[in-house]
């Protein structure tokens, strides 16, 4: 039995961070729910049931070794799901490890380089968040 996936939420990359966050939050009424950097360079926003994450890292600051992901999935479980990747041949880039923000992820790449992460919420499931 394959690990089920709750959503997939689409990363926009944006060049103007401000510029791309009154739009979204002005003209299309979404409503920003969190931000990283100083001064923000990414954000998650939400409208009714849609999530939408904007990013205008580009892979320069933090450093990292790729440019930002392209997609993120709401997992079950990021562990199981690890196995059954690497079970039919996928290389995780990262992971399972837990993230700061409350979120055990793994990263693949697909054959393009699109870097995908699978993110499970760890407050669903008290003994991940301590591992």
């Amino acid at each position: 039995m394959s690990v089920p996936l709750r959503s997939a939420i689409p990363v926009l990359r944006v060049g103007d961070y401000a510029r791309a966050r009154a739009f979204y939050e002005g003209q299309l009424r979404f409503e920003v729910t969190e931000e990283g950097g100083d001064p923000p360079r990414f954000g998650i926003y939400w409208r009714d049931k849609a999530e939408i994450f904007l990013d205008a890292w580009h892979g320069a600051d933090p450093p990292s070794d790729h440019d930002g992901w392209r997609a993120y999935l709401h997992v079950d479980d990021a562990d199981q799901l690890a196995e059954e990747l690497r079970a039919s041949g996928v290389e995780i880039k990262r992971g399972p490890e837990n993230a700061v923000y409350g979120l055990r992820e793994i990263e693949i790449e697909d054959p393009d380089g699109n870097r995908i992460c699978f993110g499970q919420d760890l407050n669903d499931d008290p003994k991940k968040a301590e591992a």
